[in-house]
């Protein structure tokens, strides 16, 4: 009696459980409780003005920032597969969010987002969160590079001041409205922007465990109030009041609708999942953990689909404040499940005072999550790659850039495939051995025009990207003028063989078996062998034999 499993069971399965439900079962007390909470008021710290930096950048109000970090960052630290990661709108999402909003509003950017987190939920419960790491790295820094110039050019406006009705969305138009409003920069902006960004640098490099971000948005905001500069800040671009209460709902939808954000959605999807297990796997080095990938991917899938209920941005972990939640102590999800609570508890102490910041000093703010984005030396390091992965890299990046982040991802990955298999049939191929004359083997089918038995030696995978080279070798053989009375074909170096490795094979028998000429299969591996067997080849086939049984 055959016993069918069980799919697995969110909760119950391991693979799904939150690390919070494993921390508190190893026992939290007081002290690690003290330690989540210093580090969860650390990371708060550091997250305020970023949310609302972020936020803007995208084309959202700053509240709807804030109210992403406490709404999906609460979430992700509760269940999630990580110990340590502390969720948030990140740079990422930049361009993609500013692209939805332009195209089809604020709602339209809810609908997408609910549809990502549907998308991660399912991915993480096909287990395909293992499957994330095979993205290929010039693709990860490619389009990552790539976001970072478009945020960078989105910021040039607020950095200079520049007076002007609208930006375009094009990189080439942007810059040249750029140049176009050059006579309309404003002295004190730049002024602004730029002590803002020389007091983050220099609190990175002298004070590094000082919030850098949130002491240049104080300092420059009661600079600006106190000396009653005249640059633009949030209360003039979005208004005196800023609403801090969600009105959660369904965002409206439609088939059409729903299948025109499709693309959109799956971009969310797919970044939020790669970044957030980027993150959870640096985290891992830096605490000697292990995550959960899958129960990571519901729990972003999870935290997406609320914050869009509530009104919020797209969220995934972010590398650098679960650097800083670590850096600071937090060591369960206590942590970050804190820092969207003292996030919340700011919200309703302090709105009327967002109105007060300068939009130069979170432009600043944004030019540093750019430099970081950018991995500048990462991107130098694979300049000196093979020339497919340059290619790769700089077609991602260009795409990026200049045309949209679903295209430049989706071609990057196809490129980057295309290379991966032309390097595999480059180590593929057969070597022909040693002809044995003579001999009466009964696993030979009927001889043909040589009395003898050809060896011939597979090596490396046998696919579809290397099988029609193989295929036209082995037609090669059969159009010469000597044939063996056999081919014997080792197997022992193919690990692998997929559908149209197996039709080489077959088409390569079937003319043959037509010339009376038989052919062998010996050393056959255990994945061919299975794969074989499957599809019609196996010891019983009436195509060709076995040297030796293959293994079960």
């Amino acid at each position: 009696m055959t016993h069918r499993a069980t799919p697995p069971v969110p909760g119950k399965n391991p693979l799904f459980l939150p690390k919070l439900v494993t921390t508190l079962r190893q026992g939290y007390g007081g002290a690690a409780l003290r330690a989540d909470l210093v580090a969860g008021l650390t990371v708060a710290i550091v997250a305020l003005p970023l949310a609302m930096a972020l936020a803007i950048a995208s084309g959202a109000t700053p509240d709807k920032g804030l109210l992403t970090v406490v709404v999906a960052g609460f979430l992700i630290s509760a269940l999630g597969g990580s110990r340590v990661q502390i969720g948030g709108p990140t740079g990422a999402f930049v361009v993609v969010v500013f692209n939805v909003i332009q195209a089809h509003g604020y709602d339209g950017l809810l609908l997408a987002t609910l549809m990502a987190g549907v998308i991660l939920v399912a991915a993480g419960l096909a287990r395909l969160g293992t499957f994330v790491r095979y993205v290929p790295e010039p693709v990860v820094t490619g389009f990552t590079a790539g976001i970072a110039v478009i945020i960078f050019s989105s910021q040039v406006r607020d950095l200079l001041g520049l007076h002007m009705t609208g930006v375009p969305a094009g990189f080439i138009e942007k810059w040249a409205a750029f140049w176009a409003a050059r006579d309309s920069l404003a002295p004190i902006a730049v002024l602004v922007s730029g002590l803002a960004l020389a007091g983050i640098i220099a609190l990175r490099k002298w004070a590094p465990r000082l919030p850098g971000f949130l002491i240049a948005v104080v300092a420059t905001s009661l600079a600006v109030v106190l000396l009653k500069l005249p640059v633009e800040t949030v209360g003039s671009r979005f208004g005196a009041h800023i609403s801090i209460i969600p009105h959660i709902g369904l965002p409206a939808f439609s088939l059409e609708k729903m299948r025109d954000l499709a693309p959109s959605a799956f971009t969310i999807a797919f970044l939020a999942g790669i970044e957030s297990l980027l993150s959870a796997v640096v985290a891992d080095g830096m605490i000697g953990t292990r995550h959960r990938s899958n129960a990571e991917l519901v729990a972003q899938g999870v935290a997406n689909t609320a914050s869009a209920l509530f009104g919020g941005l797209p969220a995934t972990g972010a590398i650098a404040r679960t650097a800083t939640n670590i850096r600071a102590g937090g060591r369960t999800p206590v942590a970050g499940m804190a820092h969207a609570v003292f996030v919340l508890i700011v919200m309703l102490a302090f709105a009327p005072l967002l109105k007060f910041i300068p939009l130069a000093s979170l432009a600043a703010i944004l030019v540093i999550v750019a430099w970081n984005m950018s991995e500048v030396e990462r991107f130098r390091h694979l300049m000196r790659a093979p020339l497919g992965d340059r290619a790769v890299l700089l077609i991602t990046f260009g795409l990026t850039v200049m045309v949209d982040l679903t295209m430049a991802i989706g071609v990057g990955v196809v490129l980057a495939a295309i290379v991966f298999m032309h390097r595999m049939s480059q180590v593929t191929g057969m070597d022909e051995g040693e002809e044995v004359y003579g001999g009466d083997d009964a696993a030979m089918a009927e001889p043909g025009g040589a009395d003898g038995v050809a060896d011939y030696y597979l090596r490396g995978p046998l696919f579809f990207g290397s099988a029609s080279g193989l295929s036209e070798m082995l037609k090669a053989l059969i159009t010469a003028g000597r044939l063996p009375r056999a081919f014997r074909l080792h197997m022992g170096q193919t690990p692998m063989i997929d559908a149209s490795g197996v039709g080489v094979i077959r088409d390569f028998a079937e003319r043959c078996r037509k010339q009376g000429v038989g052919v062998v299969l010996t050393e056959v591996q255990p994945q061919p062998a299975k794969v074989l067997a499957v599809m019609g080849l196996g010891p019983d086939s009436k195509w060709l034999t076995y040297e030796t049984p293959p293994p079960a």
